[in-house]
């Protein structure tokens, strides 16, 4: 019988979060000129709107679940890229150093307190309780602009297949330009 190891949980979330990222930054690379910036009904006005705050959360959360001192000023630009080629690129530099991080986790650390530099203060959470809220914030988020897509002339990607053994026959590819490996993900 396998030994239960609670830090695989984020480790999955992890890479289902770079895999979904890749997935939805590949189709919003197919968009018509003028589908990406268009306005939209949303949360936030554009897809690309919507694309640059996952970034700029993304940026600030990991910054201090790295131990950094960011803060705020992750939001300095609200909308740091125009283009969803160089936009895809940076998330997808964050979503390597969240699986990194992720990698690393163990009892203890996930246990810690990450100190996340806000504008006046400093807020003091556990380590698992940060990841935990910024898989959601991103899941929510991708499924705006999931929605968004389906008013485009690009088909909104599979997103929703977990990281489960039985899937792998669906990611070979995307698993491929990721450089991963089935093994990454199942261990």
């Amino acid at each position: 019988m396998p030994t239960f190891d609670p830090c695989r949980t984020v480790r999955k979330l992890a890479y289902n979060n770079a895999l979904a990222n890749h997935r939805l930054h590949d189709a919003c690379g197919r968009l018509m000129p003028g589908e990406f910036e268009a306005v939209r009904s949303s949360f936030f006005p554009s897809i690309k709107a919507t694309l640059n705050h996952s970034l700029t959360v993304d940026w600030f959360y990991v910054d201090a679940l790295e131990g950094g001192t960011l803060g705020p000023s992750a939001w300095d630009i609200e909308e740091p890229f125009n283009d969803i080629a160089t936009l895809a690129t940076e998330q997808a530099k964050v979503d390597r150093r969240l699986v990194a991080l992720c990698e690393a986790a163990s009892p203890e650390k996930l246990a810690s307190v990450t100190e996340i530099h806000r504008t006046e203060r400093i807020q003091r959470e556990r380590m698992e309780d940060v990841l935990n809220h910024l898989f959601q914030h991103q899941t929510h988020h991708r499924g705006q602009v999931h929605a968004m897509l389906a008013g485009t002339s690009v088909r909104p990607p599979q997103l929703d297949e977990f990281i489960v053994a039985d899937d792998s026959r669906f990611r070979s590819g995307d698993i491929a330009a990721l450089g991963w490996s089935e093994d990454d993900l199942m261990r």
